[in-house]
């Protein structure tokens, strides 16, 4: 799994390539906390190149969600091909985590506040 980070004003923006699963979660969610917890209010977790996720990763996203959510921010997937779709919407993600096409798409929902 690999694991790139773009910033755009107070959302950190991580882009996740191959593999979300309990071989690779642990190293996720330390690596997205450590660059959260640097000044950031709202996360985009980008799934566009993620070809593999099961229960481990919805954990590690819903924790994820918690974290952001305590610091009254947003979190939002963008880019999940129709395979990791069905998955989060099987796992009941979508009660509470929007999903986008684009990441200027879930941006301009943050910046209005939706």
């Amino acid at each position: 799994m690999d694991i790139n980070f773009m910033k755009k004003n107070d959302i950190l923006i991580a882009k996740v390539k191959g593999e979300l699963d309990h071989h690779t979660s642990d190293i996720f969610k330390e690596s997205i906390n450590n660059e959260y917890h640097k000044g950031y209010k709202n996360i985009i977790l980008d799934l566009k190149d993620l070809n593999f996720m099961d229960s481990s990763g919805i954990g590690m996203i819903l924790g994820r969600y918690k974290m952001v959510k305590d610091k009254h921010g947003t979190l939002a997937i963008v880019g999940a091909n129709s395979q990791l779709f069905k998955v989060i919407e099987l796992s009941g993600i979508l009660r509470v985590i929007n999903c986008y096409k684009s990441i200027e798409e879930a941006i301009n929902s943050m910046q209005r506040g939706i």
